[in-house]
């Protein structure tokens, strides 16, 4: 090598730079929002179940709590169609919930909650007490079958808590 020839030094190339990323990150970049978004769906579908199976719960206390009150088991029939019917217009369709009444209102929160509780002569008494103040209503029985649909209803998925 001759020493006198006028090479000048090897110059590096510059450093790579951080920005803008390469096309992978900005996919994960995508995945990761998404993950996120779906975890957090994920968070609020468990967290408005929880509300609506608390606040049944709450309810369902409320008008026990009231009939020991005042024993009289007409407005207990009368408080549980509501809750029932408040808690079916949360979990179905309303035109399949809200129109119904008589045997095919037992019909349908049978199948709601697919299981046969409401076509007994206890169940039955959900229609026909409000209607009958002299009647003889087991009150004990209507009470453990309503708490038993709304545990079953609070199993599957929600709508929305707006009950």
């Amino acid at each position: 090598m001759n020493p006198d020839l006028p090479l000048r030094d090897i110059h590096l190339p510059e450093p790579v730079s951080w920005w803008p990323p390469a096309p992978g990150w900005w996919l994960l970049l995508v995945l990761i929002i998404a993950a996120g978004l779906w975890l957090f769906r994920i968070y609020r579908g468990r967290q408005r179940k929880r509300t609506f199976v608390k606040t049944i719960e709450q309810q369902l206390q409320a008008t026990h709590a009231a009939f020991l009150q005042h024993q009289d088991s007409q407005q207990l029939a009368q408080d549980l169609s509501i809750l029932i019917r408040r808690v079916a217009l949360s979990v179905a369709p309303r035109d399949q919930v809200a129109g119904q009444i008589g045997e095919q209102w037992l019909q349908q929160l049978d199948a709601l909650a697919e299981k046969q509780l409401f076509n007994t002569e206890t169940g039955r008494q959900l229609v026909t007490a409000p209607y009958q103040p002299a009647a003889r209503t087991d009150a004990e029985g209507l009470l453990n079958i309503c708490r038993e649909w709304l545990q079953l209803i609070s199993k599957k998925r929600v709508a929305h808590a707006d009950i």
